[in-house]
């Protein structure tokens, strides 16, 4: 197996002494709610409380299913509510269980806003706490955000994240460049983002007629690569996000963290797909969260420095 740096979090005080059963960090999520379907908290809720990691789930915006399907009403809540909401979570007594936190769509600039202050705060508090950040903003057809809440997001988000996980042309957009499929071009702006660790999703792979997830930390460049699967139903970014924050936060190393959630995300796109769901069924393959049996090829990426050696 290959190695990578281990990113530490925060020792949970509620975990207990020696002879006391240790309990796993809590999480804090972020992200947007649907009414039917597993795209935002629906998905990344089970996911974590499936391996076990408690969540304090907030909700940016409830949508009665995910916009791609349709016209779709949205419940924003208001911004002050929105703030003092956070205010309480950050003044609970029980601060000491949260490990981690994920950040995932947010509905406008003014949230984006109020969610870094938080940051802010919370690891003030929290020394060592983990921060995902999922850039929610786009894909190949674009921002399907505002423009102001795409950069509220990397300038009120980003800086406060340990890890990253765009999609390909979040990246581009965040850094300022064009999308490419060099990958060379991709670790440049991967390390160029501002996160310790960024793990780029459908990133374009090594082998013909895959994809993967291209992890970049440090001199490290992994990709965890997989066959093409047909008609993908929407969320396996959320998904990704919250299994590769669940496995690091449970002691996992970057690079093995990156094989499961990289193997558990196959498993269930390909097994959706064929059951033609428009939607993941991640109450069906909940073993694929807990135990991933799909094979996953993970090769280290050399990329040449400018002097191509």
């Amino acid at each position: 197996m290959m190695r990578g740096p281990e990113i530490a979090g925060p020792r949970n005080e509620a975990q207990g002494g020696p002879g006391q059963e240790r309990r796993p960090p809590a999480v804090i999520s972020l992200s947007s709610h649907v009414a039917r379907g597993s795209v935002g908290n629906r998905s990344i809720v089970f996911a974590l409380e499936t391996l076990g990691l408690p969540v304090w789930s907030v909700n940016t915006v409830s949508l009665p299913f995910h916009p791609g399907h349709g016209k779709a009403t949205r419940l924003v809540p208001d911004p002050d509510q929105f703030r003092s909401y956070l205010d309480d979570l950050l003044n609970s007594p029980w601060l000491e269980e949260v490990g981690g936190v994920l950040t995932g769509y947010m509905a406008n600039a003014a949230q984006a806003e109020i969610v870094g202050s938080f940051l802010q705060q919370l690891k003030q508090r929290r020394p060592g706490l983990v921060t995902l950040c999922d850039p929610v903003i786009g894909d190949h057809g674009g921002l399907y955000v505002a423009p102001e809440t795409a950069k509220a997001i990397r300038d009120h988000l980003l800086p406060h994240a340990d890890i990253a996980t765009p999609n390909l042309h979040e990246l581009a957009w965040l850094v300022g460049e064009s999308d490419t499929a060099e990958l060379a071009a991709i670790v440049r702006m991967a390390r160029r983002l501002g996160p310790k660790t960024v793990v780029t999703t459908s990133a374009p792979a090594l082998m013909r007629g895959h994809n993967g997830n291209l992890l970049v930390e440090g001199k490290s460049v992994v990709m965890a690569e997989h066959m093409l699967a047909e008609g993908p139903p929407n969320g396996p970014g959320d998904l990704v996000s919250a299994l590769f924050l669940a496995h690091v936060l449970t002691g996992g190393e970057p690079v093995s963290a990156l094989e499961k959630a990289t193997a558990s995300v196959f498993e269930i796109v390909v097994r959706a797909a064929r059951r033609g769901s428009s939607e993941l069924m991640l109450a069906a393959d909940k073993g694929s969260i807990m135990r991933p049996m799909a094979m996953i090829n993970l090769r280290a990426v050399m990329v040449p420095d400018k002097a191509g050696r």
